[in-house]
């Protein structure tokens, strides 16, 4: 399957046809589909969701969804390293930071066999909460595909390219880009520079959308232009394949013995899309004080709490700090919502060392965290008469209100970074009240 370009806008009625005259006219499901083809719907929210939140797209494909063997229980040559268990045991209250995940010991690990659970809350059952995982792959998908009935895939990748090729059609994501699979899409990963490694957040709440701007007006952020949905592009192949499939926190698999990515035309406003971060126009103070992070909200999932976010998706992306009178950097700070933090490249302006591309970092609903010494250090010292320009860098948050369960896994991780509170224990006592 070859891109066959996109289609921008974020959350519109598109229309696409990979072979002319595919799509009915004046009607979504006529008694006989043009060439052949079968009509299927597919619905991201309910039937009767608000028109403007409704998410459903009609599919023409050469064979329905429905085909495929029976499933039976499917554990991965990693083993069972991908799960949402995260619901068992006591959360410790400590700020926790990680190294890279470290890349696969052995050959052919592909993106699903190289995804590995960090983190979470709440569950696909109950339709709300998050699943924070990493992968590291060193080899494409053959002959297999894969969907997730439980939630809409948010992927961060760090290091090399993916080529994923969907139901929808293809999206090509770099490093610096995401890329976003609702919920059921079945799509296959391609490693076009081998190695690679990065982060998916998977959503089992409301679907990510834009956030609102409020006081900052029509513009800003993230544009909903800079969004782009694929064309229609299909496959038609028939072959021993598998599909796996993950539903209600396990992973299953059926023999399927055709690409189900088949989808000849299709139209609607539930479909992958993908973003170029770079693109995202930040927003910050010019006068004096340090805004708030949701200043830099490229997503965000609602919660049934006005104001409050079952995810928001956060970056920290090159920027001028101007501010006067002011430590610039991100202060020292305990929140009632609890933030993971990855960094995709370069280095993050809160911390002189330790947090790494590739690496990640937890700060639990109050648990205190900000600047390390040095970095503190640094800025209360700062000429501020200059601009503070912060450049080749993109770090990113998944950020919730709800408490985030770190898996045992990766408290047990050896890679994860047990010396992190040391970095700070350089900050001295500076107290010195007048005489």
């Amino acid at each position: 399957m070859q891109s066959n370009g996109y289609q921008s806008g974020f959350g519109n009625e598109f229309a696409t046809e990979a072979v002319p005259g595919a799509l009915p006219q004046g009607q979504n499901s006529p008694q006989k589909v043009a060439h052949g083809l079968y009509a299927e719907h597919l619905s991201g929210t309910a039937f009767t969701a608000p028109r403007g939140q409704n998410r459903r797209s009609w599919l023409y494909r050469i064979r329905p969804a429905v085909m495929h063997g029976r499933f039976a229980a499917y554990k991965s040559a990693t083993g069972d390293a991908f799960h949402n268990e995260f619901e068992e045991g006591p959360v410790p209250p400590d700020q926790l930071r990680w190294n890279p995940l470290p890349p696969p010991e052995a050959q052919g690990v592909d993106f699903v066999d190289g995804l590995y659970t960090m983190a979470g809350n709440g569950s696909a059952a109950a339709q709300h909460g998050i699943g924070i995982h990493l992968y590291a792959a060193n080899a494409s998908m053959r002959g297999r595909f894969f969907y997730d009935a439980d939630g809409e895939l948010l992927i961060v990748p760090q290091q090399g390219r993916l080529h994923i090729a969907t139901e929808f059609g293809v999206l090509d994501v770099e490093p610096q880009e995401i890329a976003v699979i609702p919920r059921g899409i079945r799509f296959r990963v391609e490693l076009p520079d081998g190695a690679s490694r990065g982060y998916v957040c998977e959503n089992f709440g409301a679907l990510l959308r834009l956030p609102d701007l409020g006081p900052i007006g029509s513009n800003g952020l993230a544009n909903p232009r800079d969004f782009l949905t694929p064309n229609a592009a299909y496959e038609d192949e028939e072959g021993e394949f598998e599909l796996i499939a993950k539903f209600q926190g396990h992973l299953w698999r059926a023999p399927i013995n055709h690409s189900p990515l088949d989808v000849v035309a299709w139209h609607g406003n539930y479909a992958p899309y993908k973003y170029d971060l770079r693109r995202f126009n930040t927003i910050g103070s010019i006068s004096y004080d340090h805004p708030d992070p949701s200043i830099f909200t490229v997503l965000t999932s609602p919660s049934d709490t006005h104001g409050t976010a079952n995810i928001d998706f956060v970056i920290f992306p090159p920027r001028w700090l101007v501010m006067q009178h002011t430590f610039r950097p991100p202060w020292f700070h305990r929140n009632i919502a609890s933030e993971f933090m990855g960094l995709v490249h370069g280095a993050y302006d809160a911390k002189a060392e330790g947090f790494v591309p590739g690496g990640a970092s937890l700060h639990n609903s109050m648990s205190g965290h900000g600047p390390d010494a040095e970095t503190f250090d640094k800025a209360s010292n700062a000429d501020l008469s200059k601009p503070h320009v912060i450049t080749d860098t993109m770090a990113f948050m998944f950020e919730t209100r709800a408490v985030i369960r770190p898996t045992r896994q990766a408290l047990e991780a050896a890679h994860r970074q047990r010396d992190y509170q040391d970095c700070w224990t350089g900050l001295r006592k500076h107290f010195s009240p007048p005489a």
